[in-house]
């Protein structure tokens, strides 16, 4: 169960949001495509190492390619945003039926684990509204 692995220079793990740009041929021409979802899990060993990427496509619904990056189409694989230091399992299987804010939570976990704790900011007074006690007079007649 690897958590990160390398493509060329780049290093890169579970939970990171990747732009995969691979070289496409149609016919007698070649285009460039990229490809922008988070890493859910990586597979394999050495030379047969695959990453699956997953990202959320037209109407909702959740697109997954599965790329071999022993592959010579893929030209680079760019990290667009951080989320290995979030992520506590190797497969993030569980993702798929969670929506787009309870995912994020990933990236607030790495984004806490990143701040030093000399750096955490004090924390701030309780606010408490005061409840102001009606005072009712009895008239005498």
């Amino acid at each position: 169960m690897a958590l990160t692995v390398q493509h060329k220079d780049k290093v890169f793990g579970v939970g990171d949001r990747v732009k995969v740009i691979q070289n496409v041929r149609e016919g007698d021409k070649t285009r460039l495509q990229a490809f922008e979802g988070r890493v859910i899990a990586i597979k394999g060993k050495e030379a047969d190492k695959t990453i699956t990427v997953r990202r959320i496509g037209a109407h909702k619904i959740g697109i997954e390619r599965i790329f071999p990056l022993s592959s010579p189409a893929y030209e680079k694989i760019e990290v667009v945003r951080e989320g290995l230091s979030g992520v506590r399992h190797a497969k993030l299987y569980y993702t798929r039926g969670k929506s787009s804010r309870e995912i994020e939570k990933i990236y607030a976990r790495a984004a806490r684990k990143g701040i030093k704790v000399a750096a955490k900011a004090k924390p701030r007074a309780r606010k408490t509204k005061s409840k102001a006690k009606k005072v009712v007079k009895k008239s005498t007649k």
